[in-house]
């Protein structure tokens, strides 16, 4: 072997390493584009989960503060999940408890395992000798609905006109 057999021995060698680190490289930046599409597709499909599996809390003691009972406001937890109404808690009044209660127990039961699509369609029946309290939970729960995050277009809530609900 001369010199020079010895120089394409050493060229063909480097030449192979080079192509051996291109290859390498590529298919180092395929697997990372790979791995990436892989995550971003688990991440998409989680998401999605998460997003069906919500549970929403609506307090409506600030946004129906105006929504008067026999006695004052009446204000509500309404728990929402997965876009059903699962429970409506009723929280600290002024209503007469035996009058109160007879309302809360004639409304609620009208409005649980809805979709609030569903709910606030709804004209439920109110409790005879609790005219006052049945409204006002009734508007309560129309209002804690309005907040509800839904599937519905937001220009839909926002062209509706709000009603001036008369006070007794």
């Amino acid at each position: 072997m001369d010199f020079k057999d010895l120089k394409d021995l050493r060229d063909l060698n480097n030449n192979r390493k080079r192509t051996m680190k291109k290859t390498l490289i590529f298919a180092a930046i395929m697997l990372l584009i790979a791995g990436t599409v892989t995550l971003d597709a688990r991440t998409k499909k989680s998401t999605k989960k998460a997003a069906a599996n919500t549970t929403q809390v609506i307090y409506t003691g600030d946004i129906a503060n105006k929504v008067i009972g026999y006695n004052g406001p009446t204000p509500l937890n309404i728990t929402i999940k997965n876009g059903v109404i699962e429970n409506i808690e009723a929280l600290e009044n002024q209503e007469t408890p035996s009058y109160f209660n007879r309302a809360t127990k004639k409304i609620f039961p009208q409005y649980i395992g809805k979709t609030v699509a569903q709910a606030k369609k709804l004209e439920p029946d109110i409790a005879t000798g609790a005219t006052y309290s049945s409204k006002a939970l009734i508007q309560n729960i129309q209002m804690g609905l309005q907040q509800a995050k839904s599937t519905s277009s937001k220009k839909k809530a926002a062209g509706k006109k709000k009603s001036s609900g008369k006070r007794r």
